[in-house]
């Protein structure tokens, strides 16, 4: 039955969910992946979609910005429409020189500033890690198709526009290849739902170079994010 953020009846979505956070994303994912796509919800302009790949049940759905949004979403799917597996495909800033504009990475671990999961297990540093089977299907994809991915830990965190500009460069020299805002939010829903979870992501910007790209190219530069996260899902 429908819940308060997602309005659609049982058996709506596959075991399987691609989660972008921007609406439109989904659409085009559905459009341009899905064979007989349909909306399944629309609550709030969080669209998401089912149909089929390579003849096996899959949904995608927005899942807004940052760590409470991913939160409700990423729960609700889970206790409510049995989804078993969720791979979220979004944007990234790079933290290592090494990466381009338009590369893909793997969140292998992500780190946060957010006080979220910390309630979860007080006195517990979390560690948020993805599902192993998912990462491994997604770096064998890439040995096999020749496609770059890089894989390592992300920085999650709650503020867009970091008022600290030296945190970055501390997390860089840390290991840490990309910050975002969601990752560490569905790491930590999957483990306590007992559910698969993976956060690749596509470098739209830098956070130590002044590279960035356009609102138009992030919306149209996910094939390979999205075609490394179906086959994660095989």
């Amino acid at each position: 039955m429908p819940t308060p953020h997602i309005g659609a009846a049982d058996g709506d979505f596959a075991p399987d969910v691609l989660m972008p956070g921007d609406p439109r994303r989904a659409t085009l994912i559905a459009e341009q992946y899905f064979e007989n796509p349909r909306l399944v919800t629309e609550v709030r302009g969080i669209v998401g979609y089912t149909g089929t790949y390579q003849g096996r049940p899959i949904s995608v759905m927005a899942s807004g910005m940052g760590m409470p949004s991913m939160t409700i979403y990423a729960t609700e799917l889970i206790r409510h429409y049995g989804v078993k597996r969720i791979v979220r495909v979004g944007t990234m800033g790079g933290a290592q020189d090494y990466l381009k504009l338009g590369d893909v990475v793997a969140a292998s671990a992500a780190h946060t500033d957010s006080a979220m999961t910390a309630a979860r297990i007080p006195g517990v540093n979390f560690s948020h890690a993805p599902s192993f089977p998912l990462l491994r299907k997604a770096v064998e994809f890439g040995e096999r198709e020749s496609k770059q991915l890089y894989v390592g830990p992300v920085f999650t965190t709650d503020a867009f526009y970091q008022p600290d500009p030296e945190l970055a460069i501390k997390l860089a020299a840390h290991g840490t290849v990309a910050v975002e805002m969601e990752a560490a939010a569905l790491y930590a829903v999957a483990a306590a739902e007992g559910v698969e979870a993976l956060m690749l992501g596509t470098v739209s910007d830098h956070v130590l170079k002044t590279e960035e790209m356009s609102a138009e190219d992030r919306e149209k530069t996910f094939q390979t994010m999205v075609e490394f996260a179906l086959a994660s899902l095989a």
